[in-house]
């Protein structure tokens, strides 16, 4: 019909799926605070979990574990060599992808991979991660970084002085919106070469893989349980929407 204004897949779909917290607005319109799982399955999501079984993911990698609990992925481990990977059996390529995570402590780091893979012979999964950030002090979650591969794509990689002022903002919006002791909605939208993410409502990362080389347009979602001493981290409601 003439004059219709067209909106986009986000904007129609994601003010479905969330109330703000106590009251309070959400920080950039149209985003969700809290992931509804009935709203995101009216709205075409699909459940990559059941809540009840693994069914649909492998392991990868090191020697870290997983299990359900409570209706949550459970990603842990004590003295874990090299970092693990809870990888979904399908793989992606345009979506929306909504989920929760929290620490059960903050031990050890951790993350979400999407459009990864794994290099032929040794198995090692490679690609995009969003950061769950362990880190108080950096507080980086949701920022992306590339496993395995070139390291911080966003915020950056701070040769510059105009990365490092983008890095201590980074770190105060995501100290601002992070829930140490909650669960925390992750939005992560991938069209094309660009990917962008949102924290609780808040927007976090833009980010243009413009690099032909490394650009991955398509893999498998992972959950990570990062090497080291310990770790312990919860996952739950993941709905995804391909694009």
């Amino acid at each position: 019909m003439t004059g219709m204004k067209t909106l986009s897949p986000l904007a129609v779909l994601l003010p479905l799926l969330a109330t703000p917290l106590d009251g309070e607005p959400k920080k950039d319109s149209g985003l969700p605070a809290k992931a509804n799982p009935k709203a995101l399955s009216d709205a075409g999501f699909t459940a990559l979990f059941d809540g009840k079984t693994l069914k649909g993911w492998r392991k990868a990698g090191g020697t870290g574990k997983y299990k359900v609990e409570d209706d949550a992925i459970v990603g842990y481990g004590k003295n874990i060599r090299g970092n693990t990977f809870l990888c979904s059996e399908k793989s992606y390529r345009d979506f929306i992808f909504v989920f929760q995570f929290r620490f059960a402590d903050p031990s050890g780091n951790s993350g979400c991979q999407f459009r990864s893979q794994q290099r032929n012979g040794n198995g090692r999964v490679f690609g995009y991660q969003c950061e769950h950030d362990n880190n108080r002090n950096r507080s980086y979650t949701a920022g992306i970084y590339d496993e395995a591969r070139r390291g911080w794509l966003y915020p950056g990689k701070f040769s510059k002085e105009s990365d490092r002022d983008a890095g201590k903002e980074f770190t105060i919006r995501g100290q601002e919106s992070f829930k140490w002791d909650d669960w925390n909605t992750i939005v992560i939208k991938c069209h094309g070469k660009r990917i962008q993410t949102w924290l609780n409502g808040v927007a976090r990362a833009d980010f243009e893989d413009t690099d032909e080389k490394n650009f991955t347009p398509e893999g498998f979602i992972a959950l990570q349980v990062h090497g080291g001493k310990s770790a312990h981290v919860k996952w739950r409601r993941l709905y995804l929407k391909e694009l």
